[in-house]
This record gives C-alpha cells, sequence and structure tokens, in this order.
C-alpha cells in the first residue's frame, strides 16, 4: 500500500455525530497545545497539510514541534464564523481566524477551509487553505 493510499478515508468514516466530538477534542487539543489530547482524535499516522504549501506535518512528534513552534509565535488567536459541514468521506471547516501580537497590538484577519479525512473512526488529514480576509 503507497504512503497516499494509507491515508485515504475508508468505509468506516465516522457518522456526522462522532466527527463532531472528534472536533470537539480535536479543537480543545489545539487550543491547550496537548499532544496527548489530540492523538486521541486523530490517527497515529495524522497528516497536517499547511496553508503555506510547506511540507506537512506528520505524527506525534512533529504535531509537537509545531506546536511548540507556534507557542513560540505568542499570537493571540481566535476564531470566528466556525462552520462544519459533513460531506459523505470528508469534512470541511470554514471559518475566519484573528490573530493579534500582544507586543504590537498588530491584527490579521484571514479566512479559510480546512478539509478533514478520516480512517479507522479518526481524523487522518487535516488540509487547510486560507488567504488575508
Amino acid at each position: 500500500m503507497s504512503a497516499a493510499s494509507a491515508l485515504m478515508p475508508t468505509a468506516d468514516t465516522p457518522a456526522p455525530a462522532e466527527r463532531d466530538a472528534l472536533f470537539k477534542t480535536f479543537g480543545r487539543a489545539w487550543f491547550k497545545r496537548d499532544v496527548d489530547l489530540l492523538f486521541q482524535a486523530v490517527t497515529p499516522d495524522f497528516e497536517w497539510r499547511g496553508g503555506d504549501g510547506g511540507v506537512p506535518i506528520r505524527g506525534r512528534e512533529g504535531v509537537a514541534a509545531e506546536f511548540a513552534a507556534m507557542a513560540a509565535r505568542t499570537k493571540q488567536v481566535r476564531f470566528a464564523d466556525v462552520l462544519y459541514h459533513h460531506a459523505p468521506d470528508a469534512s470541511f471547516m470554514t471559518f475566519r481566524i484573528i490573530e493579534t501580537d500582544p507586543v504590537t497590538g498588530a491584527e490579521t484577519v484571514d479566512v479559510g477551509v480546512e478539509r478533514y479525512l478520516f480512517r479507522d473512526g479518526r481524523i487522518a488529514v487535516k488540509d487547510v487553505y486560507k488567504k488575508r480576509g
């Protein structure tokens, strides 16, 4: 099996209510930068593909490194207008993200969509697409 096919969703994609529970855990973990909590909602080989076109973040070590990098950037982050849209084999989250530099007070606003793929009842892939809003 190729790496790409290993990340494709299977017939056991969770029902919408189960996905909502995964997203609740995922969101709490993301804001807390809690790797252990995040991996209650994602597969062991979870892949996070960023909106900057860079190298995907993979697995527990990659997520831990990204959470540390996010903490080092020290921006205050909040989401607004968050909506989840569930398709048969994927879910999409639309959002606005507001980041404030705590030193300068400068604020940036982006709009975006995230695509989530599932495997084995958990989130396997998070694709982030965003632009300055």
